[in-house]
């Protein structure tokens, strides 16, 4: 079931991978930043997964 939630938890996932991307590649590196951005991700990717698979019904 398609929610209108939803289209901004995918854009927040590109926005936060896209900011990973960017503090990876940087001359001075942010530890805190970068971790902080990677328990981010995995928790919107989580969320992007039960909602995909919310969609097909099998959740």
């Amino acid at each position: 079931m398609f929610s209108g939630f939803d289209p901004f938890v995918i854009l927040f996932t590109i926005i936060i991978a896209i900011g990973i991307v960017r503090l990876l590649g940087a001359k001075k590196k942010n530890p805190f930043a970068i971790g902080f951005g990677l328990v981010s991700l995995a928790v919107f990717l989580t969320m992007d997964v039960v909602m995909v698979l919310g969609w097909m019904g099998k959740v």
